[in-house]
């Protein structure tokens, strides 16, 4: 009978995950894999390789953000996770408030702090410095990514440390474990679920967005998102291309997910023994 019950609440997400989630992931399949007129082909899978820099580079800077996201998140969500019930709340609704400003405003916000006649610039200028040229460089895509992606990094860790509970930190310190020590054998271990986790939500976005790579990077700085992006808007329209290059994409953040979850999965088991 309550298997019944649940088969019958479980409808609706059933629906949603069909109609919303499958059938659009078969749409790019099939599009990837046919002509215009409908037969059989792997051509654009094949003419992905010509893309190879462009791909790389997105890796490239999407895992750069990912490691600065992780650096700078990791000892700030234990900051929080330190202090009392109100104030994390406080800090919490401080790292989420950002989220609340449109996407697109907070990058737009970025280009007029960054450009030439910009605030830094601005700022340097006083001191006979620049200007420096900032926008349109891998170094300002990286920036926006670390900025509009960093909370979803900080919160999975945060939501891991908080259960951590202080006297297992002191008893790892009372065994003799410095502050290195407690960091390499307590800390990660116990909240590698939470960065496996802030990884993904971070790299993904990152590896697939065109927005920021658009505003910030310039048009030297095409991302794979923008080519994706290109095949379906721009002037050299061609969705069977991008259909194949997102199918192509797809399978490669589903690996980088399924190893980023062995380990953690790894991690988890360990500390259960």
């Amino acid at each position: 009978m309550r298997s019944r019950a649940t088969t019958v609440t479980a409808i609706p997400y059933l629906l949603w995950m069909g109609i919303f989630i499958l059938v659009p992931l078969g749409l790019v399949a099939y599009y990837a894999i046919t002509t215009p007129e409908g037969r059989f082909t792997i051509d654009y899978i094949s003419q992905v390789g010509e893309y190879t820099p462009v791909l790389v580079r997105s890796i490239w800077l999407a895992a750069i953000s990912t490691v600065i996201c992780l650096i700078i998140a990791y000892p700030l969500a234990f900051v929080i996770s330190r202090r009392s019930s109100n104030k994390q709340r406080t800090m919490v609704m401080l790292v989420m408030l950002p989220m609340w400003m449109n996407f697109l405003l907070r990058t737009y916000a970025w280009m007029t702090i960054l450009e030439k006649n910009g605030l830094i610039n601005r700022f340097l200028s006083h001191f006979g410095i620049g200007p420096l040229n900032m926008i349109n460089t891998p170094g300002a895509v990286v920036l926006g990514m670390v900025y509009n992606y960093l909370p979803y990094m900080i919160l999975p860790l945060y939501s891991v440390m908080v259960k951590i509970p202080n006297s297992l930190i002191e008893a790892a310190q009372d065994l003799g474990c410095n502050n290195t020590r407690v960091l390499l054998k307590v800390l990660i271990p116990m909240t590698m679920p939470g960065i496996s986790t802030g990884i993904i939500q971070v790299f993904v976005p990152s590896i697939s967005t065109f927005v920021i790579s658009r505003m910030l990077g310039g048009g030297g700085n095409l991302l794979i998102g923008d080519l994706i992006d290109l095949q379906f808007l721009g002037n050299a329209y061609n969705p069977n291309l991008g259909a194949a290059i997102s199918l192509v994409l797809m399978v490669l953040i589903l690996l980088c997910m399924s190893i980023t979850n062995q380990f953690g999965d790894e991690d988890k088991g360990d500390m259960l023994k």
